[in-house]
């Protein structure tokens, strides 16, 4: 389809580094070509393939030699400015129970959609980024996937980890039929439960502003806060074209805090957290 792009985001995440890879397709109706998006605590890389080294089955993404899907991660970059080698291994995937996006899934002409392949899962492997190891031993990790024309005008969105759960929040600019809303998706485990937080379920972001959002659905309400970013520079598409500058602080300084009828479930900081603030 001209003007489109299909990619997946992965996170591993051990207490002490970061690795996140976006391995993705692009069309603009001019040219097809796909990409490898390599993320650390403090570094960003891309790189171009011609777009007849991808390949792509249910679960599984291939790019030249390099494969991602629900077993795990393979790298295998060689240019004259970067070299990624190694192998990541995942444990059992842990998926929602229904479609991130409910019954938007079933809306056409959506400018970009959501999928949330796995919340939390175990990571093992090493993986070498320009000879520096990442090493991975009883980590975590956390799969998602976007697809569509554009990334969103204006969005936030932010993922964690923790102890007994994991978060994933995104907030953005939606036009839809001649109008334009602020739609949410999230969901958060804790302690074995899911709850889910999306517009379809009544979900609206009452404070969007300084690195901030607050959502409130009903008696629930989420707070995330980016309190100091560590920001790289991503490519993200328009128009299926990767044109578009973004910036992801992939493991940050974050405030959360999920509250039911009034009560605070949890609360903490951390500097273990995603955020990625396109709001201005």
């Amino acid at each position: 389809m001209k003007g489109s792009f299909y990619g997946w985001y992965l996170k591993c995440q051990s207490e002490t580094q970061t690795l996140a890879v976006i391995p993705a397709v692009h069309n603009t109706g001019r040219k097809r070509i796909c990409s490898i998006q390599i993320i650390t605590d403090h570094d960003a890389f891309t790189v171009t393939f011609n777009s007849d080294v991808f390949q792509r089955t249910k679960r599984n993404l291939f790019i030249g030699e390099n494969q991602f899907g629900k077993e795990g991660i393979h790298l295998a970059i060689r240019t004259s400015q970067l070299t990624v080698k190694g192998k990541l291994i995942f444990g059992p995937l842990c998926p929602l129970k229904y479609d991130i996006m409910g019954p938007f899934a079933f809306v056409p002409f959506m400018e970009c959609r959501h999928s949330v392949w796995s919340m939390r899962h175990s990571v093992r492997g090493n993986v070498y980024i320009n000879g520096q190891k990442y090493s991975f031993r009883n980590a975590w990790g956390y799969w998602e996937g976007d697809r569509g024309r554009s990334f969103p005008k204006e969005y936030l969105w932010t993922q964690c980890s923790f102890s007994d759960g994991a978060i994933m929040l995104s907030v953005a600019d939606i036009p839809m039929a001649g109008i334009r809303f602020n739609g949410v998706i999230g969901a958060i485990l804790w302690q074995g439960k899911e709850y889910r937080i999306a517009t379809y379920l009544g979900a609206r972001a009452v404070q969007i502003q300084n690195n901030r959002v607050r959502v409130r659905q009903g008696n629930l309400e989420l707070d995330a806060w980016l309190l100091e970013a560590s920001e790289c520079p991503l490519k993200a598409p328009a128009k299926g074209d990767m044109v578009r500058t973004i910036h992801e602080s992939a493991s940050c300084r974050a405030f959360y805090r999920f509250c039911k009828k009034g009560c605070t479930i949890f609360a903490f900081e951390t500097d273990r957290a995603s955020f990625e603030f396109e709001y201005r």
